[in-house]
């Protein structure tokens, strides 16, 4: 009688203490990269609301070309949009290619004429929507 001896191959694929290496390596570099980038994204943010207020400027300077005034404070931002009843005749618009924009945290831009230090003011306030407060929360205003 002859014995069959099998012999058993080794299958490809990782042992479970390789897994397990791989995945606190990638742990670790996610808790030391993660900051970072939302720190990065705080940032980011911040400047993504100076740039939509400057062009707020420059749509407003238009307006102003065109109308001889800024709009008041309680026709709003939206008098780029829609001519008010007091501008009809001179009014150009619209100065925005789309609607109002909501800041980055989603709150709606405040506009103010006259200013605190100027014709007018266009102020986001921030990441808490509240007035005052510092780093993301501080408030952002074309003044």
């Amino acid at each position: 009688m002859s014995t069959i001896v099998t012999r058993r191959h080794a299958q490809p694929g990782f042992t479970l203490l390789e897994l397990l290496v791989v995945i606190v390596i990638i742990g670790l570099l996610a808790a030391y990269v993660g900051p970072k980038y939302f720190s990065q994204l705080g940032k980011s943010e911040v400047t993504i609301a100076k740039a939509q207020i400057e062009a707020f400027g420059k749509s407003l300077d238009t307006y102003r070309l065109d109308v001889g005034r800024y709009p008041t404070t309680e026709e709003g931002l939206n008098a780029l949009l829609n001519a008010p009843p007091t501008a009809v005749g001179k009014w150009n618009g619209p100065y925005l290619k789309k609607g109002l924009p909501l800041d980055p945290w989603g709150h709606p831009y405040q506009y103010r004429a006259p200013g605190s230090k100027g014709d007018y003011e266009v102020l986001s306030t921030g990441k808490d929507g509240q007035p005052g407060g510092s780093g993301e929360d501080a408030d952002i205003s074309s003044q």
